[in-house]
């Protein structure tokens, strides 16, 4: 598998969020289905610290290879984090909200990708 730009992302992505014990990762492939971004990437924490530990993990990693988010959305209250990389967006929940947003059911249209094809 060639590793294109918004691929290299959600590998780091992906890696930065399972080093923090991140909950339920999944990766779905929306390019098929929006023009929004190439894929989304979405965890869950246990509580709001952990929700908060998550985000910095992941920006710290992805900064390190040069990539940075355009846009930090619900840090302060933790319950939805979203992190907009451009090509990839990772949102961070916690159980409660994650339940409610549905994000899997709202994007079943996007392809559901295994995390082990990125690593």
């Amino acid at each position: 598998m060639e590793l294109t730009k918004s691929k290299k992302m959600v590998q780091l992505a992906v890696a930065a969020l399972e080093d923090k014990k991140a909950e339920d990762v999944k990766i779905i492939d929306i390019t098929e289905v929006s023009v929004l971004a190439d894929y989304f990437v979405i965890a869950s924490g246990m509580n709001r610290n952990q929700v908060q530990a998550l985000v910095d993990n992941v920006e710290e990693s992805l900064a390190k290879e040069g990539f940075h988010s355009r846009q930090v959305e619900g840090y302060q209250t933790a319950n939805w984090i979203l992190l907009d990389y451009g090509d990839i967006i990772v949102h961070v929940f916690d159980a409660e909200n994650r339940l409610f947003y549905d994000l899997e059911r709202i994007w079943r249209d996007g392809k559901f990708i295994d995390a082990k094809e990125f690593a």
